[in-house]
């Protein structure tokens, strides 16, 4: 299960990327000075997320989220305005776009805060106990060494399954490797 979450957190971070870099290049379908405010936000909401990657600090996570929330609200005025004033197909395309911009950053939300169920951890516990208790009974002290591999190997597979399902904690993380590439061309020059 968490391999996979770890999977999905990836895969969220890509698709995150793909909508930032789509609407800025649909933010050309705008007036000018309303494409200008777009790209400008853009750039400013993907620092944001990758902020929200790297950072392990509750308290910066919380400044984070409420930076990225007023940075949604100001980019679908910011393509909300146009598109009202001159409602065409081409302008619903630059809307649909930061629906999806503003969507994606939901996915990865929901992702980050999903974890392994606390009952599932309870089976694993009472497993691990009992194969601990059925090798201890066939080892019966004839190689002391022999002992020692399963509960090492079961510790060694519980810290990697909440290492994996630890997002902000540990030492495997979901890189936001495709944000980061996204944001250098989009530095303003």
């Amino acid at each position: 299960m968490s391999v996979s979450r770890y999977d999905q957190r990836k895969n969220y971070e890509e698709a995150e990327a793909n909508a930032i870099g789509t609407e800025y290049v649909r933010a050309n379908l705008l007036p000018a000075a309303s494409a200008a405010t777009v790209r400008d936000l853009l750039r400013k909401y993907l620092d944001q997320r990758i902020l929200f990657y790297v950072t392990r600090d509750k308290s910066e996570l919380e400044r984070i989220n409420a930076s990225t929330a007023q940075l949604q609200t100001d980019l679908w005025s910011s393509v909300q305005t146009p598109a009202l004033a001159l409602p065409t197909p081409v302008m619903a395309l630059a809307v649909a776009g930061m629906n999806d911009v503003l969507n994606s950053q939901g996915y990865t939300q929901f992702a980050w805060g999903y974890n392994i169920p606390v009952e599932a951890w309870a089976l694993m516990e009472l497993i691990a106990a009992f194969s601990n208790l059925l090798v201890g009974y066939g080892v019966r002290r004839k190689n002391r060494l022999l002992f020692l591999a399963l509960p090492l190997a079961v510790a060694l597979a519980f810290f990697l399954i909440a290492d994996i399902d630890s997002p902000r904690r540990g030492l495997i993380r979901v890189k936001p490797q495709n944000l980061i590439s996204l944001s250098q061309p989009l530095q303003p020059h």
